[in-house]
């Protein structure tokens, strides 16, 4: 009979700064190593061509990803101009359209920026994660299988080209969650009529996280202990995590009710901007973070709110890692 897996000693977020080759699991792994845990996600894969942030989730905070991966994410890129790839990047064969770029003078850039800003709707790749049917796009593509993939809509922000080389453009944008930006650079190609593919790509930030302070995939490689990590600058423990809801704190009954699953009420100041069916982050004692719950209710001109419990974290379990 297998035993139960051991608690997780630690609950927090680690920024790491992926290099360009390995996968996004592949640096779990490095992590799960690391830190000798099991319970590490990501909020967001970054293809393996790809650099930058992946933000990873660690013990407790991986309940917490399905509510981060409402962060914005913002991303540097290049758009080699010529043809189009099967994969939408550099690693595919090369397919139509093909030709030679137009000018990239600025009227021409403004013209991309225009189509391709706010809210557009757009096609995932064909070698990508995405699933249709229950099948992930990539599976049904190495198998030579077709299937009609519905596009989606997704939002640009931000989103600025310049030109690089005669077949090169620059780009930076801010992007809704499930966006993929070599779709954006597929488009892009088809827009000029002479196809376009990704040539790289540097993912910046998720929300408040950025990869200037994240940890470098070479010193996660190198760690010889856990308290390196936990220690270091980098490391988000679970308390300090920022989500893209408001945040409420309860004073001790109202949290004691919250953890074991009732609603509370909650009188507050400027609750202006919180609706009914909205998410909060809720606080109680030193700021730890109880969970997340789900605005039931709001009274007297929005000071006063209801809140029922949608997800509670129980850090009990386990001690918890040294403070930083």
């Amino acid at each position: 009979m297998m035993g139960r897996r051991r608690p997780s000693r630690f609950h927090g977020l680690l920024p790491v700064y992926k290099e360009s080759g390995p996968t996004s699991h592949d640096v779990v792994d490095m992590a799960r190593k690391a830190l000798g845990e099991r319970r590490i996600g990501h909020t967001g894969t970054l293809d393996p061509m790809a650099e930058g942030l992946l933000l990873l989730c660690v013990g407790q905070a991986t309940r917490l990803q399905q509510f981060l991966l409402g962060w914005n994410k913002t991303y540097q890129g290049q758009v080699c101009l010529g043809h189009a790839t099967t994969t939408y990047d550099g690693e595919g064969e090369p397919i139509d359209p093909e030709g030679s770029p137009p000018i990239l003078d600025r009227e021409t850039l403004d013209r991309l920026e225009a189509r391709f800003s706010g809210e557009i709707q757009q096609v995932p790749p064909p070698y990508s994660a995405k699933k249709v049917a229950g099948r992930k796009l990539y599976e049904l593509a190495r198998n030579g299988e077709t299937v009609e993939i519905e596009p989606k809509t997704v939002t640009a922000q931000d989103f600025s080209l310049s030109a690089a080389a005669p077949d090169m453009i620059a780009l930076e944008v801010t992007t809704s969650t499930g966006f993929y930006v070599r779709s954006l650079a597929h488009d892009i190609g088809l827009e000029l009529g002479c196809g376009g593919h990704l040539h790289h790509l540097y993912r910046t930030a998720i929300g408040p996280y950025a990869a200037s302070s994240a940890l470098e995939q070479g010193a996660l490689q190198a760690v010889t202990g856990p308290e390196e990590i936990i220690d270091g600058p980098s490391w988000i423990p679970i308390s300090k995590i920022k989500l893209p809801f408001e945040e409420i704190v309860l004073n001790t009954g109202a949290a004691d009710r919250f953890r074991h699953g009732q609603e509370v009420v909650v009188f507050r100041q400027g609750s202006a901007g919180i609706a009914k069916e909205s998410r909060v982050v809720v606080r109680g004692e030193e700021n730890r973070m109880l969970g997340i719950g789900v605005v039931e209710a709001v009274l007297a001109r929005g000071r006063t709110l209801t809140v029922a419990p949608s997800l509670v974290l129980d850090l009990t379990t386990s001690p918890a890692p040294k403070a930083t």
